[in-house]
């Protein structure tokens, strides 16, 4: 199965237009189809395909390990022969020597940071090859793929030796949430959307752990079979990620994670929740965490100046982490021996008060994918994120689940997701308006964003000026369930 990454796709094969070789950088979360969409892109573009990825960090593992995989994997893709490699600078010779001079190449270098990780002089080595070798052959692809975008942007992206050599630099996101209901096939057009969107809460828009469902089954029977049993995709997944990813740093981002898990902080907050002091290393493991796509910072535009924020609130934004942190993880020892038993999602303890962050978490990770059902044209938008005032004139604080700006207008969006939605959501959005911190000049519009029952009477008086349901954002229109 491979769904959506269309727009990255029909980029990738604009390359082959070019009359020179091109160098590529892709990054993202683990499980994500960063691989997957390269190998997608090489079947439609009938050329040679050679894959080579790093060994995951594990004990015995070193440089001369990563040598010998490298060529080993060489050598089952092509000619050249199993030999040793003593530098990086023979196995990138022996890799040139494997490309066709005639026809189209794509030559994917994956988990680049595994790879390299071990030799301080690997990014030197691999600009030096491209230099000599690589960028000589007029159709070739060559792209660096890995999970560790902090490495990558450090060691090559924002090398000098690198400027100005790669074409393309793509950063893979969870699949968009009209993409990730394809996984259900026809099976989608007659389920309740609560079917669907209970897994993406827990699954999020991740392609691998969407593969993992059975669309024939129940959203609980599927939650069950992945996250509550020994053998279960998702019981397994969290800690071999953390750990291929961060290594001896991964204690760290855990803790990070379990602070962020119930609600958005500042780093003065997480740090007060860790107990440890807000420094250069907190900052750093913020943004390993950022670029890796577990976390984002939402810096959006005070309503009030008109000015971008100097300090944003950092958002746990996958979904997965948050399930396994809060559902999982406390039961570990009881699901490992067989005993532990999962009735449903809404009776874990907790689910409840979860579930409209996860919801919440769904609907900000694809605002763009949101912004046209909200009425706002050719506006150029300034900003979209959610916004927080802890003081204000008009009596007490404001939180705005997403707050999206144009020049002349604020979209205040309520995202809701309860079994029963009735008119009390208007007097909550009216509320949060009297209190927001707005400067003259801007009008202030409305939206509802919802999953649930949702009350005829909302809306009828025209409070809101845009309601998007699930079923919109999944892409099956608003009849159905």
């Amino acid at each position: 199965m491979f769904y959506g990454r269309t727009e990255i796709l029909n980029d990738l094969a604009s390359l082959w237009r070019k009359k020179s070789a091109s160098l590529v950088a892709c990054r993202g979360r683990r499980r994500i189809g960063k691989s997957r969409t390269i190998e997608e892109f090489a079947a439609n573009s009938s050329c040679t395909f050679i894959s080579i990825s790093g060994q995951a960090p594990a004990a015995g593992v070193n440089n001369a390990t990563q040598l010998a995989s490298f060529v080993e994997q060489l050598a089952a893709q092509s000619n050249i022969p199993d030999v040793k490699a003593e530098t990086w600078m023979q196995a990138f010779r022996l890799l040139d020597a494997a490309i066709p001079s005639n026809g189209r190449t794509v030559v994917l270098l994956d988990e680049i940071s595994w790879m390299g990780g071990y030799d301080s002089g690997f990014a030197g080595f691999l600009k030096t090859a491209w230099d000599a070798n690589f960028k000589r052959h007029d159709h070739l692809v060559l792209i660096l793929c890995g999970s560790v975008s902090a490495w990558i942007e450090k060691n090559i992206l924002n090398s000098t030796g690198f400027v100005g050599r790669f074409s393309r630099d793509y950063v893979i996101g969870e699949l968009v949430p009209a993409e990730a209901r394809l996984f259900w096939g026809r099976r989608a057009e007659r389920l309740d959307t609560k079917e669907i969107v209970d897994v993406l809460s827990v699954t999020g828009g991740v392609p691998k752990y969407l593969e993992e469902i059975d669309p024939s089954l129940s959203a609980e029977e599927n939650v069950r079979r992945l996250c509550f049993m020994p053998n279960g995709t998702l019981f397994q997944d969290f800690n071999e990620i953390f750990s291929s990813i961060f290594g001896v740093k991964a204690e760290v981002k855990r803790s990070i994670l379990e602070s962020l898990a119930n609600g958005g902080m500042g780093e003065d907050e997480i740090a007060k929740a860790m107990g440890v002091h807000a420094n250069g290393h907190l900052t750093e493991a913020l943004y390993e965490l950022s670029t890796a796509g577990f976390i984002s910072s939402d810096r959006g535009v005070n309503p009030l100046t008109g000015r971008r924020t100097k300090r944003g609130k950092y958002r746990l934004k996958d979904n997965y982490s948050r399930f396994f942190l809060k559902f999982i993880r406390p039961h570990i020892d009881e699901i490992r021996q067989g005993v532990f038993r999962f009735v449903s999602l809404s009776a874990l303890p907790g689910w409840n008060s979860i579930l409209g962050l996860q919801f919440e978490n769904l609907v900000l990770n694809n605002v763009s994918e949101l912004i046209p059902h909200l009425g706002i044209g050719s506006g150029i938008v300034t900003s979209a994120a959610p916004f927080r005032s802890n003081r204000s004139d008009k009596g007490g604080g404001c939180q705005i689940d997403l707050l999206v700006q144009t020049p002349r207008t604020a979209y205040v969006v309520e995202i809701k997701r309860r079994r029963e939605i009735g008119v009390e959501v208007e007097r909550e959005v009216a509320e949060k308006i009297r209190r927001l911190p707005i400067r003259k000049g801007i009008s202030v519009r409305t939206a509802l964003v919802y999953d649930g029952n949702l009350d005829p009477a909302v809306g009828s008086l025209g409070f809101f000026d845009a309601i998007v349901s699930s079923r919109t954002l999944l892409g099956l229109g608003e009849g159905g369930k």
